[in-house]
């Protein structure tokens, strides 16, 4: 078989002069890692995103109480207490609704023997933890008669547990006390790391509403909350969810339906699904812009190996003169310098590979970055470098095999 020996010649070529070898794959090497590098964490933060928007729960809405003014100046949304628990149960029974839950939130100081620490209460009812799709590592959540009796139990989240407990004592089945108040520990939530925004999410205490109503921050009136979260029975439904929220809350809240006696909605409705969307939608752009910027550097390493090969052409006249005078093919000269081209590009791209793997693994552990290091994508450059290798290489080769046999001879 003819490729063979082409191949050895070839590679003998690249051989008689290493570092210029060398630094002709460095374009390739840099342009390969740098693709991968950049599409790697560009995936990794697509993949964290993906993760908070399935933490936050699906088919999210989100109402909120309306706002008030005082004194000329309007307050922000959640300063008006219009919602209640009783909204919450209402909303849970439209079809479109999967189920839903009242929340009353405020920080506290939480102590436990001799440790203290301030988080996040949060009061809900029972429907709260599918609602956000959060599993309890152990232990159990409260039920509907602790809601009526609005019992003094508490679901920790890690990072609590971890400040009230540092010794890795098990919290189940303890006290501690929540603005002086004591609280029974009955489970653990699930590990949930940080939200879209920035948040610790771990950093919580879940207790009844009614508890927190009544033993922590009080209420302007029986019953009201600051927000309640519903949960679409699917992402199809969402749309048709808001609509049927929105009517429901209006007719409870008596706010009229004709023009006369109609009056602006005392609550704001969003819908969480698409701000996730919006964030995985911008998260893969910026994957994909990261690749194509990278791109350009295996463009550049392309353009390298077309410029060497040109000047290895110019160097090897004579022998590629003699190579046609003794009866080599065209197309053989063609091949040998082809095959040059692609040898250089593919090997570089090769190298690329593992130094772009192992940089991944050093900057992932040293700036807490993630990256998805995929195979296919690996696939995909070394692939694409030896096909920029043919491209950049062909018309090197070609200007090769079209030498003439007597004017070769005769260049010094």
């Amino acid at each position: 078989m003819i490729f063979w020996p082409i191949f050895g010649e070839a590679w003998k070529a690249m051989g008689a002069n290493r570092l210029r070898t060398f630094l002709t794959m460095l374009g390739m090497i840099i342009g390969v890692a740098a693709v991968i590098l950049m599409l790697a964490f560009g995936r990794g933060a697509q993949e964290s995103v993906n993760k908070s928007i399935a933490d936050m729960g699906t088919n999210l809405l989100m109402i909120l109480s309306g706002s008030t003014t005082s004194g000329g100046l309007r307050m922000g949304m959640g300063s008006t207490p219009t919602l209640t628990i009783e909204d919450a149960r209402a909303i849970a029974e439209l079809p479109s609704i999967e189920r839903a839950s009242a929340v009353m939130s405020g920080t506290a100081q939480l102590v436990q023997g001799g440790n203290n620490w301030s988080s996040l209460v949060y009061g809900v009812t029972p429907d709260y933890l599918e609602v956000r799709n959060w599993a309890l590592a152990s232990g159990n959540s409260f039920d509907e008669a602790a809601l009526r009796s609005a019992t003094q139990v508490a679901l920790l989240g890690q990072t609590v547990a971890d400040n009230l407990f540092p010794d890795g004592e098990n919290p189940l089945g303890k006290t501690i006390r929540i603005k002086n108040m004591p609280f029974l520990v009955i489970g653990l939530l699930e590990v949930k790391g940080q939200s879209m925004e920035g948040r610790n999410q771990d950093d919580a205490v879940v207790i009844p509403v009614t508890t927190a109503q009544r033993r922590l921050f009080g209420t302007r009136f029986r019953g009201s909350v600051q927000y309640i979260m519903a949960q679409a029975v699917s992402a199809e439904l969402a749309k048709e969810a808001e609509q049927e929220i929105t009517q429901l809350l209006r007719q409870r809240h008596q706010l009229g339906d004709n023009e006369q006696n109609r009056k602006p909605d005392d609550f704001t409705l969003r819908n969480l699904s698409e701000l996730a969307q919006t964030a995985a939608v911008a998260a893969r752009a910026f994957a994909l812009l990261l690749g194509a910027i990278a791109s350009i550097s295996l463009l550049v390493g392309g353009i390298g190996i077309m410029n060497i090969m040109l000047v290895s052409v110019t160097e090897r006249t004579r022998e590629i003169g003699i190579r046609l005078a003794i009866g080599a093919l065209e197309s053989e000269v063609l091949l040998q310098f082809l095959i040059e081209a692609v040898v250089l590009s593919a090997f570089g791209g090769l190298v690329g590979i593992v130094l772009a793997f192992f940089t991944c693994v050093g900057l992932a552990a040293l700036m807490h970055m993630p990256f998805l290091f995929s195979p296919s994508i690996n696939l995909l450059s070394f692939f694409f470098s030896a096909a920029i290798g043919v491209v950049f290489g062909y018309m090197p080769a070609r200007r090769a095999a079209q030498l003439d046999p007597i004017d070769a001879l005769r260049h010094e």
